[in-house]
């Protein structure tokens, strides 16, 4: 042992020498190569450099780093891949799931199996391995790679109303098969939470492979196939046809609802009947696979057939005349044996139904025909409902329209209102209210005044009339008309009345005010009101409707003429309209609900202009709203 020991000694002595010759010979070896390169200079002093082997080793691994580490995986290990081949026994399934699993690093490592199998036995790559019990179960791994993992299972058998099933558990594998093989034919299978992939059917025999999504249970229900001879009976159907048709200028617009329910047999299709010249646009259904016309139908594939009812809207268009009579486009079943619904008619543009001529069809209300029409809301709307009949009885539907010019549709329109506003320091306000008035129906013109405001004159295109009173605060002008078919001239209503408001002189040195003009059952393109007020106050106008700007005078033509030509032009209009306007007047004033303003006969009152003022304008004032101006005064110093 002593002469071991020694022998090992001077063995690493040795090794100790021969390392220092090496580092002695690199050494010199250096300086001998800086000599020759520096031959032309003075050589420097010789000397030797010793570098012990741990300082060298570090020098060599700045010099050439040895090359990173690969990166660590981000798991230890994954279930690439799982498969089922199970077989149904008389209560149970039992079979064997075969887990494929890659371990991606060195060492133990810890793979979970799916959750809730029932194992029996378990191999891994073919040798015996013991599970580990959970939760969750899991299995030790002691190497890297790819590894098989074979386990015997049963999983249990529920049975509910003649429908058998199993459920098998998720797994995160991005693979998951299943083969089952049921001892017995004539079985439909459904599946939950993948796919049927094949189907295989043999005398005493059933297998489907299927495949199931990750990390979602997939769940087999399967019961014994009921013959359904509903596809070898005759087809029996009803339908329920609902239809819009829009009349254009050139165009009919047609969108039709269709409804059919199967009594008897299988639909596979359904067939409508179009009318002359339609040009199908859409079809749109959820059981709608695909759709053609041939010749004068329409043929409705089903995307699969249908036993009990199936619905989808057809959208069509086809020219039509313009106005005059127009037979309204009807789509149909002939298949049906009964048949049901109906059909709205609306005028687009300016127009109306006249005179009708139906035949199968009766009289409706819109609100009954459903979603489809009771949405649409418009005054020329007619609808008719389906009498119950087959579907090749005849039925059909003509209409007269009438087309009007676009001025001859306008009812009534204030084109501009001009104030003009006398308001004093005690709390009198004066006011001149003039409207340029173009209109061809309307009877009379409900003006609301402010509260606290009466009424001293009211003239229509420059003659004086007595306004009636409908309801409080509530004055009814009678409004000239234009002739049918032509544009409506535009006249001049006009009303002075007084109002009481808040005095100014008890207020203190600054004050609000508040200013309501009357409220017109008309809708108003322009309003400008031209505000006096005492010289011993400032006013300034606060935000809202209206804006302070330089007053460009009126718009409206008949605004710009002076009363007394207005008078003038009104005279022979006086002579023509005057038994007219009278009588209507008359009427009213006859009429139980009516009343009349108390006082003489109104006279034009000339309106005085007085101290600062200011203007104020605006535009597109709604039918049934006041305008109104808020101000902020100040009492001057002077």
């Amino acid at each position: 042992m002593r002469m071991r020991f020694q022998d090992r000694t001077e063995m690493q002595e040795d090794g100790m020498d021969r390392a220092r010759l090496v580092l002695a010979g690199i050494v010199v070896w250096t300086v001998c190569g800086a000599a020759a390169i520096a031959a032309q200079t003075p050589a420097p002093p010789e000397g030797w450099v010793v570098l012990p082997v741990d300082e060298y080793r570090a020098l060599r691994e700045r010099a050439i780093p040895a090359a990173p580490l690969p990166p660590a995986p981000p798991v230890d290990a994954t279930v690439t891949r799982v498969e089922y081949d199970l077989r149904v026994d008389s209560d149970s399934v039992g079979g064997r799931a075969l887990l494929t699993i890659d371990v991606l690093r060195e060492g133990w490592t810890r793979v979970q199996i799916p959750a809730g199998l029932m194992v029996r036995d378990a191999r891994l790559d073919g040798q015996p391995v013991s599970l580990v019990e959970g939760p969750p179960a899991h299995v030790l791994l002691a190497r890297a790679g790819r590894s098989v993992l074979t386990l015997d299972i049963v999983i249990p058998l529920a049975s509910s109303a003649g429908t058998e099933s199993i459920t098998l558990p998720a797994s995160p594998s991005p693979i998951s098969r299943a083969t089952l093989v049921l001892p017995k034919s004539g079985v439909d299978l459904s599946l939950t939470g993948g796919f049927i992939a094949e189907h295989a059917e043999a005398a005493n025999e059933s297998r489907w492979t299927t495949f199931g999504r990750p990390n979602q249970p997939m769940t087999l229900r399967w019961k014994r196939r009921v013959d359904d001879r509903r596809a070898e009976q005759p087809l029996r159907l009803r339908a329920r046809v609902t239809e819009i048709v829009g009349l254009g200028e050139d165009t009919c617009l047609i969108a039709a609802s269709v409804r059919v329910e199967v009594v008897q047999g299988l639909a596979r299709d359904v067939m409508v009947a179009l009318p002359a010249g339609l040009v199908v646009d859409e079809v749109n259904g959820a059981t709608v696979g695909d759709w053609e016309t041939i010749g004068g139908s329409l043929r409705v594939r089903l995307l699969e057939p249908v036993a009990t009812e199936a619905s989808f809207v057809v959208q069509g268009e086809a020219r039509a005349a313009r106005e005059g009579s127009i037979a309204v486009p009807l789509m149909r079943i002939p298949s049906a044996e009964r048949e049901t619904g109906g059909v709205a008619v609306d005028v687009v543009g300016a127009g109306e139904i006249g005179e009708r001529q139906a035949r199968g069809l009766e009289p409706a209300d819109p609100m009954e025909l459903g979603d489809l029409v009771a949405n649409r809301e418009s005054p020329s709307m007619i609808a008719y409902r389906l009498r119950p009949l087959a579907g090749t009885e005849t039925r059909s539907l003509t209409v007269t329209v009438a087309r009007y010019a676009p001025q001859a549709v306008l009812i009534a329109n204030v084109e501009e209102a001009r104030y003009r506003a006398l308001m004093s320091e005690d709390g009198r306000l004066l006011i001149d209210a003039r409207y340029a008035v173009r209109n061809n129906q309307r009877s009379f013109l409900k003006v609301t005044m402010p509260a606290g405001s009466t009424v001293w004159s009211a003239e229509v295109g420059g003659r004086a009339i007595r306004p009636g009173v409908a309801a409080a605060n509530t004055v009814l002008l009678p409004l000239d008309k234009g002739h049918g078919g032509a544009e409506a001239p535009t006249f001049v209503v006009e009303l002075v009345y007084v109002q009481r408001i808040e005095p100014w002189i008890d207020k203190p040195d600054q004050g609000r005010a508040h200013l309501d003009l009357p409220e017109l059952d008309l809708p108003v393109s322009r309003t400008g009101l031209e505000l006096h007020y005492s010289p011993r106050f400032r006013v300034e106008p606060q935000p809202g409707s209206f804006r302070v700007e330089s007053d460009p005078g009126p718009f409206a033509e008949a605004l710009r003429q002076p009363i007394a030509a207005i008078a003038r032009d009104a005279g022979e209009r006086d002579k023509r309209a005057a038994a007219g306007l009278q009588g209507l007047v008359d009427r009213f004033r006859n009429e139980p609900a009516g009343r009349m303003v108390l006082g003489s006969l109104p006279v034009h009152v000339s309106f005085p202009p007085f101290g600062p003022s200011i203007f104020m304008a605006s535009e597109l004032t709604a039918e049934a709203r006041a305008p109104s101006v808020d101000l902020a005064f100040k009492r001057t110093r002077k």
